[in-house]
């Protein structure tokens, strides 16, 4: 018994820790009065002056292109990665796995620094390009991570049915492999888009003059002193951010669901290709 208040104590105190901060942010972003120390009614005048911000409006500009950019550009290619890398075995697979967890496990300003002496070396003009990149290499292993385990509990011998049935490999791939590790690919796209932006030290190290996300601009911001517009733009980051990490959450947990309810229904899939014989396709059961 008393364990057991100990335990809920314990994760109590350490949600009041982790939030209390972040819940005073989001309750001064509606004070009236500039001055932190008191309480001089609500408002939504901060919110008013935020959205009309020249420079915070560029940075949010800037922060939505670099994360839909990166986000599907990093999607597109840690599929492949996935797959090809769910292909390997031996040696190959586990050298290639430990490259893949070394910019996940490596500092953000190790790799923000040796990015920008990469685009320096490379004479790159420092700006959105080179922000865009860094982005998508540091979003790349995390789509690589999401998919991998969709790609483990699928069936091996559907790919190979799909093509005894006619299908090109190509055609294989679109009609039976992604439809069936699309929930991790979604899941790696979200988690791409809300680490883009989040992003402030990769970004700071790799953008140029002119450049800046959402991160840098605050970052700016509260070096000339806190401005309560600091206070809403932080409070409406920290809402999309939390809301973007509950999709992925649920998606997560649908697709745990799913695969421990989805036993004895099968699902056909029409495979239209025609082999080289000039055979008809068939239907692929699931």
């Amino acid at each position: 018994m008393v364990m057991n208040f100990l335990k809920r104590f314990y994760v109590y105190i350490l949600f009041v820790f982790l939030y209390a901060p972040i819940v005073v942010l989001m309750v001064l972003s509606f004070n009236n009065s500039r001055l932190r120390g008191s309480w001089d009614g609500f408002t939504l005048r901060w919110y008013i002056e935020l959205f009309q911000d020249r420079q915070i409006l560029t940075s949010l500009y800037y922060t939505i292109a670099v994360a839909v950019l990166s986000s599907a550009i990093a999607t597109i290619i840690g599929t492949a990665a996935a797959i090809g890398i769910h292909n390997l075995h031996g040696f190959k697979k586990n050298l290639i796995m430990n490259v893949t967890y070394i910019p996940v496990l490596n500092p953000d300003i190790v790799t923000g620094v040796a990015l920008m002496i990469l685009f320096i070396f490379l004479r790159l003009r420092l700006g959105f390009l080179t922000m865009l990149l860094a982005h998508i290499t540091f979003n790349i292993p995390y789509v690589i991570l999401s998919v991998l385990p969709k790609l483990k509990q699928l069936n091996n011998n559907l790919y190979e049915a799909a093509l005894d049935l006619g299908a090109t490999p190509w055609y294989a791939l679109q009609k039976v492999i992604i439809p069936q590790i699309m929930p991790g690919i979604l899941t790696g796209f979200l988690f791409a888009f809300t680490l883009s932006i989040d992003d402030f030290v990769i970004s700071f190290f790799t953008t140029g003059s002119g450049v800046s996300n959402l991160s840098i601009t605050v970052f700016s911001m509260a070096r000339r002193g806190v401005n309560p517009k600091i206070n809403a733009l932080s409070t409406l980051m920290f809402l999309t951010v939390l809301i973007l990490l509950i999709i992925v959450n649920l998606r997560m947990s649908k697709d745990k669901n799913g695969k421990g309810g989805g036993n004895g229904k099968n699902k056909e899939i029409s495979l239209g290709a025609r082999d080289s014989s000039g055979g008809g396709g068939g239907l692929l059961r699931i």
